[in-house]
């Protein structure tokens, strides 16, 4: 556990790892799917097969999400306040107060109710409670800023802490309160442990019939937990308990590494790599396109037809792939600062890209 104690250990030199956008990709199609599912399902009222796969991943979605995005932290958190914040900071804040503007442009003045003083007010709130999916892209700014704060801390200790925090019931209401108690120790293991996971990766591929094996037992495993109603009130499910959400977490990311190295492994997983690499375009502006379908699904009578389950599958298909071909058709046109931010809102000199940065 040395990388827990200091700074013994390093990461990948520059440039792209295929696992990581791998599993980045399996985390941004999943986070897109419940998304999808749950919201299709709410509208029509009724359940289909989709929601087994929503439910399954459920303790290990965000875990392995925020996990992977501590990942490359060690390459920058050393630098000074300037360069680290434009790397770390102000890219997640700009995408945040940009995408925040847009969506809240179709949906405030609804919310509002027509209501101009509510309207305004509800708009100031949105930069201090971020508004809904955006939360993950706010917090990543929080998480790093609080992680280079507390860089002189023993690594041990904060895990320690951040562990205690997603252990504790911590509901105050404030999404970013929250959500920082719930997955600031998945962050933290993926930058202090990122040597240690980088060699795990490194070695799935060298024994992959005990990584198959492993994984088939951590799938019953954790089916079972996910899916077992929870003895405790307010507590869906045993994988929401205390302690074990944590180790399910954890495990879950395992698991998702070990996939994507054994689909490196064997030349497979250029769609999901794809995904990854681009996973913030997709997280930024997946909501619309996932919306249209739905309607155009529910209004044209073709849910009926297909089922809830296949239609939460093209719903999700769609709100993946949309963004894509978005970004890919505005790719060097004016519109290009939906996705990459512009120079001007930079600290210094454009950097040259990193996977998960």
């Amino acid at each position: 556990m040395a990388g827990l104690n200091g700074h013994s250990g390093t990461v990948p030199a520059p440039g792209r790892v295929a696992w990581v956008d791998i599993a980045k990709g399996i985390c941004i199609i999943l986070v897109v799917m419940m998304h999808s599912t749950l919201g299709l399902e709410y509208a029509v009222g009724r359940e289909g097969f989709m929601n087994t796969i929503v439910v399954f991943a459920r303790p290990f979605r965000m875990p392995d999400f925020f996990l992977l995005s501590g990942l490359f932290l060690a390459r920058v958190i050393d630098r000074d306040w300037r360069s680290y914040g434009d790397k770390r900071v102000l890219h997640f804040v700009y995408f945040y107060v940009l995408w925040y503007i847009i969506q809240f442009g179709m949906k405030g003045w609804g919310m509002a109710e027509g209501n101009p003083v509510e309207f305004a007010r509800l708009f100031l709130l949105g930069f201090i409670e971020p508004l809904g999916t955006l939360w993950f892209v706010y917090l990543l700014a929080v998480l790093s800023v609080v992680t280079k704060l507390l860089k002189g801390v023993p690594g041990i200790l904060l895990v320690a802490v951040a562990a205690a925090l997603e252990i504790a019931p911590v509901a105050t209401g404030w999404t970013v309160i929250d959500e920082f108690c719930e997955r600031w120790v998945y962050f933290l293991v993926g930058y202090l442990c990122a040597p240690m996971i980088f060699r795990f990766a490194a070695q799935v591929p060298k024994h992959r019939l005990t990584a198959i094996g492993g994984l088939a037992v951590w799938a019953l495993v954790n089916g079972f937990f996910a899916f077992s109603a929870s003895p405790v009130e307010g507590l869906p499910t045993f994988a929401s308990l205390p302690v074990l959400s944590l180790i399910l977490g954890i495990a879950g990311s395992a698991a998702i590494i070990t996939v994507a190295s054994l689909l490196v492994s064997v030349g497979k997983g250029e769609a999901l790599r794809y995904c990854g690499e681009n996973s913030i375009v997709i997280y930024l502006a997946f909501f619309l396109p996932m919306a249209v379908t739905r309607v155009l699904l529910m209004k044209s009578g073709a849910l009926d037809a297909i089922g809830v389950g296949w239609g939460a599958f093209l719903v999700t298909a769609a709100a993946v792939v949309t963004p894509l071909i978005v970004a890919r058709i505005i790719s060097g046109t004016w519109l290009n600062f939906l996705f990459v931010r512009p120079a001007a809102f930079r600290l210094g000199p454009k950097p040259v890209l990193s996977p998960a940065e």
